[in-house]
């Protein structure tokens, strides 16, 4: 187990992707493992609680005064009896903070974690100092208990911090790490989550790691939550990880099958995420599945042209090898395959073949004809606001997607991500 920091919780989820082969498209790949957070640990400082100015109760002063000389001369045979009575002297929420902060500096010198965490009962229950500051001080006290592999007493700190701080995030995602280790990874799960949504509620966008380490605790944990969570990735930093882990997260614990995983690799392409050489293959593989032999071949071409492809891997060589047997349309045949499509399935497999050839406008024309034509409306419009967000009709777009309900609907969002309308 490695330590905590106050500020961090870091993990990077590694790449998911799935075996490229047709007979991976419904079996999950074996998640991969994710390192653990790794930082030094803070110690709550007594100066974060000396802002405030307080006036002494004459009654207390004087043993208050007394304390505070023990607690600076470190005399620690004496502390002890000086601390109660100032305690059993104290009047007011002035004194008991007072009191407070000297027994908090002198469980810091003595390195005595327990004897802090009484302290700072003492000065969060003065109510004298904000209760974001207190939830720092148990925080802080609470990663030392962590780092000393106490994870009940860190979980009990990080609680008490969150009780002091209801709308701050920082003691829900330290209790997360708490729980996880206390074997408990539902629970980490689901904290982290909520720590996302309070972050939301304030108006505050946490840093791209939180995002991860959400994912890689409620993918670890194998938890459907993780696919909202990789969604809720993309949405606060779309990039080529965060899509690509998104995706494959879903694809791994969803298990689509081979149409809808084409369109999501579709997507990945569409957001300049296909990373590796098993996305590229896979890819090709799905679309010959389907009868898209030049997309298949276009999108082989690109990884090897990108270096992403090794033309010397087995299955480079065997999906290269078949696509050279296998008739690929030109943009004249499918034109003419257009005139006799009447089915909703036939209009949309010939819009499959238009998609693959980067005509999106005539492919959208023949999604649109496909959802009037009585068959699935679903796919039909899922696959009409694809075209349109190649095309770059966002509004479009948006209104196809949004129409579409059932079990295209997650990827129909996943689409709604890419032209920055989620629903």
């Amino acid at each position: 187990m490695k330590s905590l920091a106050l500020t961090t919780a870091l993990a990077t989820i590694a790449a998911l992707s799935a075996t490229p082969a047709a007979a991976q498209y419904t079996k999950a790949t074996p998640p991969v493992a994710i390192p653990e957070p790794t930082a030094q640990a803070a110690a709550p400082s007594p100066a974060a609680a000396a802002q405030p100015q307080v006036k002494l109760s004459k009654k207390a002063s004087k043993a208050i005064i007394a304390l505070q000389t023990a607690v600076t001369t470190n005399d620690t045979a004496n502390i002890p009896a000086k601390l109660a009575e100032a305690q059993a002297l104290a009047e007011t929420a002035d004194d008991r903070y007072a009191i407070g902060q000297l027994q908090l500096k002198s469980a810091l010198a003595a390195k005595n974690d327990e004897s802090a965490a009484l302290a700072i009962d003492a000065i969060a229950a003065s109510g004298i100092v904000p209760g974001a500051r207190s939830a720092g001080l148990y925080n802080a006290v609470g990663i030392n208990f962590y780092n000393a592999k106490n994870f009940d007493r860190a979980a009990a700190m990080f609680e008490k911090g969150m009780a002091a701080d209801p709308k701050g995030f920082e003691s829900l995602k330290l209790l997360a790490e708490a729980r996880n280790s206390q074997g408990r990874a539902a629970d980490a799960a689901q904290l982290i989550q909520k720590s996302l949504a309070v972050a939301a509620a304030a108006g505050q966008k946490p840093t791209e790691d939180v995002y991860k380490r959400a994912v890689s605790l409620a993918y670890n944990a194998k938890l459907p939550i993780a696919v909202d969570l990789g969604r809720q990735w993309v949405q606060a930093y779309p990039n080529s990880e965060s899509w690509h882990n998104a995706v494959a997260i879903y694809r791994n614990m969803m298990r689509p099958e081979v149409e809808s995983t084409l369109d999501l690799l579709r997507l990945l392409r569409a957001a300049n995420a296909l990373s590796t050489s098993g996305d590229y293959t896979l890819y090709a593989t799905a679309a010959s599945e389907q009868g898209n032999f030049g997309e298949a071949k276009s999108v082989i071409d690109e990884g090897l042209a990108n270096k992403k492809v090794d033309a010397a891997s087995s299955l480079a060589r065997d999906i290269i090898k078949g696509l050279k047997a296998k008739p690929i349309a030109t943009a004249a045949e499918v034109e003419t395959a257009s005139k006799s499509a009447k089915t909703s399935t036939a209009l949309n497999a010939v819009g499959n073949r238009f998609y693959g050839l980067g005509n999106y406008t005539r492919a959208a024309e023949l999604y649109r004809a496909a959802a009037g034509a009585g068959g699935d409306s679903n796919l039909a419009n899922l696959h009409l606001g694809m075209a349109l967000a190649r095309a770059g009709d966002k509004a479009g777009a948006t209104a196809a997607l949004k129409s579409v309900s059932g079990a295209y609907a997650p990827i129909a969002n996943y689409w709604l991500l890419f032209v920055g309308k989620a629903r």
